[in-house]
């Protein structure tokens, strides 16, 4: 059985809750699936596949994510791999353009590695302990989650 790895890179937590339902919706299209913090990931060889998530701040892909795409570069490089990236404050077309510039600069870094797929959801900004501002849209995230078991599942079959 094909095994995918979901790793996330996440401040307050909001990015590992997409990660993990990015995981579910892939073990439910049939995939073994392990979810684990990019800070932790310390070999590919168990997966056939990976999807990395990472929070944007400050105009960068949070630093765990950064660090795994350049440091398992190459086994990434030959494995099919899709990448999201949570952060806009809002799903306005400006805030989605501008956090997909900050997440092709990351990926910019290591130009051997391809993403089959790649996306942006609105993330979690919170403002003292008990306001926030959760901009994550679930369908489009499951919706995406759907299409990447499906090119994971054409690319492995391959």
């Amino acid at each position: 059985m094909n095994t995918v790895l979901v790793a996330y890179a996440t401040k307050h937590g909001s990015t590992r809750e997409v990660a993990a339902d990015v995981a579910r919706v892939i073990r439910q299209a049939g995939f073994e699936v392990d979810i684990s913090p990019a800070r932790d990931v310390k070999s590919l060889d168990l997966y056939q596949a990976v999807v990395l998530g990472g929070a944007l701040y400050m105009g960068r892909l949070h630093k765990d994510a950064r660090k795994l795409l350049k440091r398992k570069r190459g086994e990434l490089a030959s494995l099919p791999l899709a990448v999201f990236a949570m952060g806009p404050k809002s799903t306005e077309p400006q805030e989605l353009e501008g956090a997909r510039a900050q997440l092709e600069r990351a990926l910019n870094a290591v130009p051997e590695v391809k993403p089959l797929a790649t996306a942006i959801f609105g993330g979690v900004m919170k403002f003292g302990k008990k306001k926030a501002l959760d901009a994550r849209d679930w369908e489009a995230i499951q919706a995406w989650a759907e299409e990447v078991a499906h090119k994971l599942g054409a690319a492995l079959a391959r």
